[in-house]
C-alpha cells in the first residue's frame, strides 16, 4: 500500500534526518531537481548514509535520479544504498528500462532488485506508456506534470493534464502496476483543501496514492487514500451476504437497498485485501 510519497532534496542532511518520520508510506530522495548541478555527484555520494537513515522511520526508500549521463551511476549508488526503487524521469523508451535492469544486476548481489517508477513528462512518453508500463522491474508509473505541461507548451492546470494523466494512469492499471497522481500539479503544496479534493477525486478514479513536496501534505494523502471505517463495513456486509446468497443458490441480490453482482463483491473483496488485512 502506498498513498503517499514524499520527495526530499538529496542534498539537505537536515531535511533528510527527519523525512522517514514524516507518515509517509514512501520518501523519494531527489537527486534530480531538488539538487543544484554542483551538488549531484555529493548527494549521490550521500545515499550510503541517507537511504538507511530514512529507512529507520519504516518507509520505504525510492531515489529520483538523474536522465542524463549520471543515470547509471545514480542507480548503481542507489541500489548499493538499499534502496527499494528508483523514480526514472523522462522516460519515452522501454529500451532504457532493460539497459538499466542489466547494468544493476551486478550491483544487487544479496539484496531483491529495486523496482522502477517510470515518470512520464513528454508526449513521447505520452504515446510509450502501455509498452514502458510492461518493462522490466515496473511497480508503478505516474506522470510529471510539470515538464509534461512544459513540453506541449501549456500550463500545468487540472484541465491541461486530466487526460494525458488518465492515459498514464490507464497504461499503469492495464499492466498491473501501481498508478500514483492527482489532477493538478504538485507544485502547488498551499492549498491542503483542494490537494484533499483532488486525492479522493484520484482515488475515485482508481489512483493508489501520489506524490508530494511538503510533509504537511502526507496526512492529507494518507487519509484520502484510505478507506473510511464505513467502506471497510460495507465491504464486510457486502461479502458476509454474498456468501450467504451463494449458498442459497443465489448470484446477484440486493443489499441495503443496492443491487449487488460479481463486479461489486470483487471491489469489496480488493478493498479489505489491500487495507483491512489486521482486522478483515
Amino acid at each position: 500500500m502506498i498513498r503517499s510519497l514524499l520527495y526530499v532534496p538529496g542534498n539537505t542532511p537536515r531535511f533528510l534526518e527527519k523525512a522517514g518520520q514524516r507518515g509517509a508510506d514512501v520518501v523519494i530522495i531527489d537527486l534530480e531537481d531538488a539538487v543544484p548541478e554542483a551538488g549531484k555527484t555529493e548527494a549521490r555520494e550521500m545515499l550510503a548514509q541517507s537511504v538507511p537513515m530514512v529507512a529507520k522511520g519504516g518507509c520505504q526508500v525510492f531515489v529520483r535520479v538523474n536522465m542524463t549521463d549520471r543515470l547509471f551511476d545514480d542507480a548503481a549508488a542507489a541500489a548499493r544504498a538499499g534502496a527499494d526503487a528508483v523514480y526514472l524521469p523522462k522516460v519515452n523508451d522501454v529500451a532504457l528500462l532493460h539497459r538499466l535492469a542489466e547494468h544493476l544486476a551486478p550491483y544487487e548481489a544479496g539484496r531483491p532488485p529495486m523496482g522502477f517508477v517510470p515518470l512520464i513528462e513528454d508526449p513521447e512518453g505520452l504515446f510509450e506508456a502501455r509498452a514502458i508500463a510492461k518493462g522490466p522491474r515496473v511497480i508503478a508509473l505516474s506522470a510529471g506534470g510539470e515538464d509534461l505541461a512544459t513540453s506541449m507548451g501549456a500550463k500545468p492546470t487540472p484541465e491541461v493534464l486530466r487526460q494525458p494523466k488518465l492515459m498514464i494512469h490507464y497504461a499503469a492499471k492495464a499492466a498491473g502496476v501501481l498508478s500514483f497522481g492527482l489532477f493538478r500539479s504538485t507544485a502547488d503544496f498551499s492549498d491542503t483543501a483542494a490537494i484533499r479534493a483532488a486525492a479522493l477525486e484520484a482515488r475515485d478514479f482508481g489512483f493508489d496514492g501520489a506524490s508530494c513536496i511538503h510533509p504537511a501534505v502526507v496526512p492529507v494523502l494518507n487519509q484520502a487514500f484510505s478507506p473510511t471505517k464505513a467502506e471497510l463495513d460495507w465491504a464486510r456486509r457486502v461479502i458476509a451476504a454474498d456468501r450467504a446468497e451463494a449458498a442459497a443458490g443465489r448470484g446477484a441480490f440486493t443489499l441495503e437497498g443496492k443491487f449487488i453482482d460479481t463486479p461489486i463483491v470483487i471491489r469489496a473483496e480488493r478493498l479489505l485485501a489491500r487495507f483491512n488485512k489486521d482486522q478483515a
